[in-house]
């Protein structure tokens, strides 16, 4: 009795094991297909919630809500951080669909196996996470506007600096895509545009978000972009923070701002925080703003 109550123990946990396999490939699949404009069938967003194992029905919602236009993702019951095989699976969700969308992909079966046995970092399922969450607000939620969103850190789960860090750097990753095209493409910028989405950006603690300045985190490395392997999160994502708050001031002093607005963009931000200037690729020219003020 105890060889046949073991072995169909061993039967029930396979079964459990390969449906839970065919539920996470089914959601990377998904999110892969849908994840930009386009909205999926009826049909698609019922065939993804048939047959969800428990262990994955948080997994499963957050990326339906990913997928759709009307979604929550803003509210606090998805901005507030799952637990962490929660966490995990969804970073296997996004590492399916990198894998199918490749020529050499893998059995998603041995990468799902492989990602569950990898001793991933919390620092890097908080990144995928929020990285999943503010881009599908970006490709969701149009047109954007979270001019009356305000992020209260505190309320999200996050433990410490380094994980309100990311959610911040995160979000505002996402919002600078937004005017980047404004400032780089036409010739001259068009500094209007730029400027106008930039008072659609969200505020944080009720700060302004030029005013969050809690980046003073320990750095650490992790894998941003497969083709560079392990970088500097602070340097990737620090870096691009900048370029925002410089295309913010270009603005400003292009007739979208006074010279009150100017000196309180330069004295409020991180574009006086000279420890972090290394981070920056125009480290130069963030010195030479207050040299420039200095002289003036």
């Amino acid at each position: 009795m105890k060889i046949r109550f073991t072995i169909l123990i061993t039967i029930l946990t396979s079964f459990a094991y390969s449906q839970e396999n065919q539920k996470l490939i089914q959601l990377g699949k998904a999110y892969k297909n849908f994840m930009f404009r386009s909205e999926p069938p009826k049909e698609t967003i019922k065939n993804l919630k048939e047959n969800t194992p428990n262990s994955l029905l948080k997994t499963s919602d957050f990326i339906l809500q990913t997928l759709t236009t009307k979604n929550d993702l803003l509210k606090t019951e998805f901005l507030k951080l799952p637990d962490n095989k929660t966490l995990k699976k969804i970073y296997i969700v996004r590492a399916i669909n990198y894998n199918i969308r490749k020529e050499d992909q893998i059995d998603n079966n041995k990468l799902i196996d492989s990602l569950e046995l990898k001793d991933l970092t919390r620092n890097e399922l908080i990144d995928t996470y929020y990285d999943i969450l503010f881009t599908a607000v970006g490709n969701k939620n149009q047109p954007f506007n979270m001019r009356k969103t305000n992020f209260e850190l505190n309320n999200y789960n996050l433990e410490n600096d380094t994980e309100k860090g990311i959610f911040f750097l995160e979000c505002m990753s996402v919002c600078g895509k937004f005017i980047w095209g404004y400032i780089n493409v036409p010739k001259p910028p068009n500094y209007k545009e730029a400027f106008n989405l930039i008072e659609l950006y969200p505020k944080f603690n009720g700060l302004n978000y030029f005013e969050f300045t809690d980046l003073n985190f320990p750095d650490f490395e992790m894998i941003i972009d497969s083709d560079k392997g392990m970088v500097s999160y602070k340097g990737y994502y620090i870096n691009k923070f900048y370029e925002t708050l410089l295309y913010h001031l270009l603005c400003l002093k292009n007739g979208f701002g006074s010279e009150k607005d100017i000196e309180n963009l330069l004295i409020t931000s991180i574009l006086k925080d000279q420890r972090l200037y290394k981070y920056s690729k125009n480290k130069e020219v963030l010195e030479s703003l207050f040299k420039t003020v200095k002289r003036n």
